[in-house]
């Protein structure tokens, strides 16, 4: 099995923009578990949230993340922010490579979610309406923050950072070299 290199963490933190720098930096192809979920499944994830729910949603993520996991090229994968909620897909992600979690603060995040279109846990959780996107963010971010933490074997802070400088630091950090294809 190829080694991946996967990028986890919350919306809003950067996940698909790095994801693509990082992987045309390494020669590697980009893999966004979202973006394929919604190709299996031909609707968008908010229309998977509002047909099928979160769990819905959740098991159509595991379905492709699996298989997305089980590809022989290495790619560089940005993962769905809640895939970590799974016990099974934390044990697979960490069994595929390097495990890089960008990390934000929650204002970082709102700031960057504004509100939340196309985002349907910020529009569609049980939580108190008034909360509004900062709120659940903040909320959410509670609730995973330690378990992005058990999955990472790399932590970046990207507050204060570029994409560029991020993926630079996610580069450096897990020591892949352009034609480095496993380790």
């Amino acid at each position: 099995m190829a080694e991946h290199l996967l990028l986890v963490g919350m919306m809003g933190a950067g996940k698909s923009t790095v994801a693509g720098l990082v992987a045309a930096r390494l020669g590697r192809p980009h893999v966004d578990t979202d973006v394929e979920v919604e190709r299996v499944a031909g609707s968008t994830v908010s229309e998977l949230f509002s047909t099928r729910g979160e769990a819905g949603f959740r098991a159509a993520e595991s379905v492709v993340l699996t298989e997305v996991l089980a590809r022989s090229v290495p790619a560089v994968i940005s993962v769905g922010g809640g895939a970590i909620l799974d016990p099974v897909q934390r044990s697979a992600l960490r069994a595929s490579g390097p495990v890089v979690w960008l990390r934000a603060r929650p204002d970082t995040l709102a700031r960057r979610v504004g509100r939340g279109a196309g985002r349907p846990l910020l529009v569609a959780r049980g939580g108190d309406p008034s909360e509004g996107p900062a709120g659940a963010l903040a909320r959410i971010d509670g609730e995973r923050r330690a378990l992005y933490e058990e999955v990472a074997s790399v932590v970046i802070d990207v507050d204060d950072l570029t994409p560029g400088a991020v993926a630079e630091r996610v580069v450096s950090a897990v020591g892949m070299s352009p034609h480095e294809h496993s380790r």
